[in-house]
């Protein structure tokens, strides 16, 4: 049988938040465990998967490699 290759975001569409979390199990990581090195509660890092949080966006991002914008593009509009 056939495998399908893995699902990945639209272009110009936001990441799926088990996405995002899937890429952070990949890396080793867990919003959790971003949230605590960033001095916040253990739960603050789901927060930004539901509504915008520009901080917490950064460091998820970071841990990702890419910029914040990549995953939430509609969070951040284009700069004309």
């Amino acid at each position: 049988m056939r495998e399908d290759p893995p699902a990945t975001p639209r272009q110009g569409a936001d990441w799926h938040p088990a996405d995002v979390l899937a890429a952070l199990k990949k890396r080793g990581k867990s919003l959790a465990g971003i949230s605590i090195a960033h001095g916040y509660h253990p739960t603050a890092a789901g927060k930004a998967l539901k509504r915008p949080w520009p901080a917490m966006e950064r460091a998820i991002a970071a841990e990702l490699g890419i910029p914040p914008e990549e995953i939430w593009p509609s969070r951040y509009p284009p700069v004309d």
